[in-house]
């Protein structure tokens, strides 16, 4: 008995193998063997509850309901860390479809090894090239020298200087069109015993946009993208008055008594709380301006400048320095045609959902503006629809090590009389020129 029972179990086992090689029901295959589901990731430094992260996830979010087959996941990492984990990603060809990563120089190392999309050929194969801003598409090509379009306009800000209408007001003041104007202005309020500006010299890099603001009305929108191309070095007598001016700025405590201990959410709290006349700063920013929870001097307090222009400079009034914040770009490994149907869905939805949601300014064209936009989110996108051109902010074409240099040296130059404007720009230029050797 024992004998004939263990033959037919063995016969039934043959059968069930022999069933499952030819074409047997699904039920028999382990879960191994199945076709796994589409999952799209998106790695990056922002909340996902906030901003861009906020509006792409909820649209994944709708279209995981519409094909189930297509998982959104999520992923956040600290800004610190977000180059260094890109990187590492990209060398073992595991990048996620969607990932935050540096534009100019750290994204063009990215392209010249393959492991980007090129989002410009896909889009037009989607069909949604046309949801794209021109101007969004040139500054991101501008980015990574002309290389192609590799990231995502999720955002579009153009920055200025945003002032207190009231501050201004009171003390009989008007928008300055001249850099002079601008520091008559804030002498003015210094002797009336009111903070000039407002900056975060804690970031450091908004002591640097000070400088390139400067610097572009003296020489012109396309003033650092010479510099890096060699043909005009920051030794330039025009930088280093550039560098002369902020600093005098600094030292004449037009930034306050300790510009370096303030962080960004301070600087925000100090002009939004009607403790500052003026800030600059980006769009960005429309996200606290138009927060009553936030803003206690009123959305209509609210006024904006273009950069003054510099005596015998080249800029204009109508060039302004645009960036499209941290961008996101595509991986080329993990696009795959269900990737596609997941970008269309998402990015011909995204810029009107952004605006109409956020209030939002991104380089993606929106169909219908909303009727309850707030007025500096109007103004903004006017400013954008009609600028002349857009400029690149001062460490856009440098390496890590020069972006270090700039920014911890214009610590000490805008507190430190004795750090000469033109060590600072010699400074610079010999990391910069160190950078493009070691490049040859």
């Amino acid at each position: 008995m024992k004998k004939t029972r263990s033959f037919l179990i063995a016969i039934g086992c043959l059968v069930l193998i022999l069933q499952c090689s030819c074409g047997s029901p699904a039920i028999y295959l382990n879960e191994e063997q199945a076709d796994p589901a589409t999952t799209v990731l998106y790695l990056t430094s922002n909340k996902e509850n906030e901003g861009s992260s906020k509006i792409i996830s909820e649209l994944a979010r709708e279209y995981e309901e519409l094909h189930p087959g297509v998982q959104y996941k999520f992923e956040n990492v600290a800004e610190r860390d977000l180059s260094q984990r890109v990187q590492l990603l990209a060398a073992s060809n595991d990048l996620p479809v969607l990932f935050s990563y540096q534009s100019g120089r750290p994204l063009l190392d990215l392209i010249r090894s393959d492991a980007a999309l090129n989002v410009e050929q896909s889009f037009s194969e989607l069909g949604i090239l046309d949801k794209l801003n021109p101007a969004a598409v040139d500054l991101l090509k501008a980015y990574v020298d002309g290389a192609g379009l590799y990231a995502l306009p999720l955002e579009m800000n153009i920055e200025g200087f945003w002032y207190n209408k009231s501050i201004f007001s009171k003390y009989g003041l008007k928008e300055p069109t001249t850099w002079n104007e601008m520091l008559e202005i804030a002498e003015t309020l210094k002797q009336n015993d009111v903070l000039p500006f407002s900056v975060a010299g804690k970031e450091k890099w908004p002591i640097t946009r000070l400088i390139n603001a400067y610097a572009i009305r003296k020489f012109g929108a396309d003033a650092m993208e010479k510099v890096d191309k060699g043909s005009l070095q920051l030794t330039n007598p025009g930088f280093v008055e550039a560098a002369r001016s902020v600093q005098m700025m600094g030292l004449r405590g037009y930034f306050g008594p300790r510009v370096n201990t303030i962080d960004m959410g301070t600087s925000v709290d100090q002009f939004l709380q009607g403790k500052a006349a003026m800030f600059y700063m980006g769009s960005w920013q429309l996200r606290a301006f138009n927060d009553p929870a936030l803003n206690k001097i009123g959305k209509d307090q609210i006024g904006f400048f273009s950069i003054p222009l510099v005596e015998g400079g080249a800029g204009t009034l109508d060039e302004y320095p645009v960036n499209a914040g941290l961008t996101t770009s595509i991986s080329k490994s993990a696009y795959t045609p269900e990737v596609g149907k997941w970008l269309k869905y998402v990015f011909e939805r995204y810029g009107d959902r952004a605006m109409s949601e956020l209030g939002m300014v991104t380089g993606f064209n929106v169909q219908s503006l909303p009727e309850n936009v707030p007025p500096l989110t109007k103004m903004v996108q006017d400013k954008i629809n009609h600028a002349k051109k857009g400029v690149l902010w001062f460490e856009a074409r440098f390496s890590t090590k020069s972006q270090l240099t700039a920014w911890d040296n214009a610590q000490s130059l805008v507190t430190n009389g004795s750090y000469s404007p033109e060590q600072y720009m010699k400074d610079l230029q010999i990391q910069i020129d160190h950078d493009r050797e070691a490049r040859k």
